[in-house]
């Protein structure tokens, strides 16, 4: 049987975005105000959000699982960034979890598969064909419920229509 197709992003999913703003000096956060996520290795800087690289390894034996994240367009050390702590908290080598399976991307939607685990509906979250998952909403407000919510339909052979669960 063909395991369906997940996706899961990073920002606000995987990775506690505020951990690497916390660790922003004084002169790179007043410098970045408006744009934080352009500050250079920001991103290096960030730590996984509880529960995430347990529930991603656990969700990847039942899908065929991928990271499907944004990159600032202005900010060149994120693209690397963001590869480099799939290696440090996922693993690099062949057999691991995430191994060549980091998908960068302005245009989610373009990506056909189930379902997609998102914080937000933005950069064609929204126009996903598959479900939305909208992560840290009352539905979804950890990495117990979505594992536990997904894991329930890993098997079923039956893909509902395309559903969108917010409560924001």
């Amino acid at each position: 049987m063909t395991q369906k197709i997940l996706y899961i992003d990073l920002d606000n999913a995987l990775v506690n975005v505020q951990s690497g703003i916390d660790r922003l000096t004084n002169a790179e956060y007043c410098r970045y105000e408006k744009r934080l996520d352009e500050a250079p290795g920001i991103y290096a800087r960030m730590e996984p959000l509880p529960g995430a690289i347990e529930a991603f390894c656990t969700l990847s034996r039942s899908f065929d699982t991928y990271i499907l994240s944004t990159a600032p367009w202005g900010n060149a050390s994120a693209w690397q960034n963001k590869l480099e702590w799939v290696h440090e908290y996922l693993g690099a080598e062949e057999g691991t979890p995430a191994y060549q399976r980091l998908i960068l991307s302005h245009h989610k939607h373009l990506n056909r598969g189930e379902f997609l685990v998102d914080d937000r509906s933005a950069i064609g979250a929204d126009r996903f064909e598959g479900e939305l998952i909208q992560f840290l909403t009352p539905d979804f407000p950890d990495w117990a419920t979505v594992t536990r919510y997904l894991l329930e339909r890993a098997e079923d052979d039956t893909v509902a229509s395309p559903r969108r669960f917010s409560h924001a």
